[in-house]
């Protein structure tokens, strides 16, 4: 692993606030999204993702201006995603601000919609967001035990998960935001055997997320062959830093910025 690896602060906005809660319920409010922004800019995250995790088309606008606001005031790559559809949905989070752009459910219904965008504006502004599960018990057989899932985790597919990252990545997806849906605000630690899988059969980056709640819980993502970990409610209510996080995996030998 020689480039530098990655701690990005998450941000799940809902109604213009940050949000967090357990496998994407109970949510209860962080604060203020470009307030937070800003203190994860202080403290040295590499980058932010925004994911608007209602997407309602009466709360776009919202988005974007959280988007411009924030934009204005902090110098570091930003990723949005939540309820991007289309194309022309990518170009106005671009024009707002946004450096990359994260794309799930609507990829799901139509893969297409990756190549179509990657076409566009390239592959480094796509991110495949991929919400993640152990296949339940009963529930439809995948080749790998994991499936994909939509709508905020609420919705299984059937899908193997390894072989949708996989396409996503053929038909043009940049990074691969990897979110285990069973170790979700946890606070367990990250699913090792899922980032493993993803990393033997994509080659692009793959984001690490879902159940971090201590400061010994990065490295072994990083270890298990992720290029970046992200996380939400550790860094919003206080229990950890940017800066607590990167001492950790310098003190691991691992490339930090």
């Amino acid at each position: 692993m020689s480039l530098a690896v990655r701690v990005i602060p998450c941000l799940d906005v809902d109604a213009g606030r940050v949000v967090k809660g357990v496998n994407f319920a109970g949510l209860r409010d962080a604060g203020d999204p470009v307030e937070l922004a800003r203190r994860y800019d202080e403290q040295g995250a590499d980058e932010l993702t925004f994911l608007d995790i209602t997407a309602s088309s009466g709360g776009r606008e919202t988005t974007y201006e959280i988007v411009r606001r924030t934009a204005e005031q902090v110098f570091i790559p930003l990723t949005v995603g939540g309820g991007v559809r289309t194309v022309d949905d990518v170009d106005a989070l671009l024009r707002a601000g946004a450096d990359k752009v994260g794309v799930n459910t609507a990829a799901v219904a139509r893969p297409e919609l990756i190549a179509e965008i990657a076409q566009r504006f390239g592959n480094q502004v796509l991110v495949l967001s991929a919400d993640v599960r152990r296949v339940p018990t009963g529930g439809a057989a995948t080749s790998s035990g994991f499936e994909v899932t939509t709508h905020g985790g609420r919705q299984g597919t059937g899908i193997d998960a390894l072989q949708w990252v996989q396409r996503a990545a053929e038909l043009g997806a940049g990074e691969i935001l990897l979110n285990s849906m069973d170790a979700d605000g946890t606070k367990d630690g990250y699913d090792l055997t899922l980032i493993g899988l993803a990393r033997s059969v994509v080659q692009v980056p793959v984001i690490a997320s879902g159940g971090a709640g201590a400061v010994e819980h990065f490295a072994p993502a990083l270890e298990a062959g992720a290029d970046a970990v992200l996380a939400a409610s550790v860094f919003h209510f206080g229990e950890l830093t940017v800066g607590d996080v990167k001492d950790s995996l310098r003190a691991r030998g691992l490339p930090v910025r």
